[in-house]
């Protein structure tokens, strides 16, 4: 049994927190949310603060929106960098900054703990399955240590390389999964307007080289209307502006993804930043005129 502090019980947070807590680990968590009175009444150790949560625990996993997010919970007043120590281990499984992961990892090293960066990938649907994916960046060490917790929420985990390394293994995820979203959108807009019947024409496609998970779940979203936030447009936005930000840096050109990241600027400016990214699909029935199934 391992000590777990966790921080960050939203969307995808919440269920990887009760797969913890269900694998036998103790579990503890700030008093700062209905969500963390669930989970104490569940059986975790609720606490005035992150520091805290961390002073109690061997391991904190953070699961937050953005790079400030992370860095206020680790290095504001009260945050975890307080309650932390020789040996124990901070793991981010936030989508943030690969740079700025690197600059944390470094400031945490200092205090005498590990990090690691350990993104996601799977949505709400995968959180509450435990059948994520992890993608981790951080020494062998930790990464050992932390294996047991990882399998607890996920399927396919995979150890990509030093600090930054996860952070920049999700980045890449992002991108294929908006072009990914973009072009099933497109596929079954054409469809539609051509005539055909979308839910017929996706039902083909999944038998033929075109098929995915995208076009198996965002396309069935798409045709359903059914937008609520298994991953929310603004976090997808974050996750290619930092994918633009980190091509500027590297010098090369990521045209696709820089329509994609017009595409969700587009919601945002509609209002729809907090529908799922399948509704993407929204924004491309504009330019077009025509919606599915008109």
């Amino acid at each position: 049994m391992t000590q777990i502090g966790f921080i960050g019980l939203g969307i995808m947070g919440r269920p990887m927190a009760e797969h913890l807590l269900a694998a036998g680990h103790a579990l503890h968590v700030a008093n700062a949310s209905a969500a963390a009175a669930d989970m104490i009444a569940a059986g975790a150790a609720g606490h005035d603060g992150y520091a805290a949560v961390a002073a109690a625990s061997e391991v904190v996993i953070l699961m937050v929106p953005n790079t400030p997010e992370v860095e206020s919970a680790l290095f504001g007043a009260g945050g975890i960098a307080e309650g932390l120590g020789s040996g124990k281990l901070v793991i981010d499984m936030s989508s943030i900054a690969p740079l700025a992961t690197k600059g944390f990892a470094a400031r945490i090293a200092e205090l005498g703990s590990d990090y690691l960066d350990a993104p996601v990938s799977g949505g709400e649907v995968g959180a509450k399955a435990a059948t994520l994916t992890i993608m981790v960046g951080g020494s062998d060490a930790a990464f050992a240590q932390a294996k047991p917790l990882f399998e607890a929420m996920g399927k396919n985990i995979t150890h990509v390389g030093p600090s930054g390394a996860g952070q920049t293994a999700k980045v890449a995820n992002q991108i294929i999964v908006a072009l990914s979203i973009a072009a099933v959108g497109e596929a079954l807009l054409f469809a539609s307007k051509a005539g055909a019947d979308p839910a017929k024409v996706r039902e083909a496609l999944m038998g033929g080289f075109a098929g995915s998970k995208v076009l198996e779940v965002h396309g069935q979203r798409m045709l359903d209307r059914t937008f609520n936030p298994g991953f929310r447009i603004d976090l997808h936005h974050k996750d290619l502006a930092l994918a633009l930000s980190g091509a500027d840096e590297l010098g090369i050109p990521l045209p696709q993804t820089a329509f994609c990241e017009q595409l969700l600027n587009a919601a945002r400016g509609n209002g729809e930043g907090g529908l799922d990214h399948s509704a993407i699909v929204k924004q491309l029935e504009r330019l077009a005129g025509h919606a599915l199934g008109e």
